[in-house]
């Protein structure tokens, strides 16, 4: 499965990399890609371990804002 979450308050490769981390530290997430260009997180996750849900609160528990 693949989503793309919109992600506020990302501005360097520090913010870059904190968002990464978080998503794929959740159990079926397969691959993250983070544009800070347009704010996008490109997500491919196996949906029956990996929720949007999880990886809404993975990227917010880092203090950035997902935009639904």
């Amino acid at each position: 499965m693949e989503t793309t979450l919109a992600v506020r308050g990302m501005t360097c490769g520090h913010c870059e990399s904190s968002v990464k981390g978080a998503l794929e530290s959740i159990e079926g997430v397969e691959g993250v890609e983070v544009s800070l260009d347009t704010g996008k997180v490109n997500v491919i996750y196996d949906e029956a371990t990996a929720n949007i849900e999880s990886m809404r609160e993975a990227v917010e528990d880092q203090g950035y804002d997902v935009v639904v």
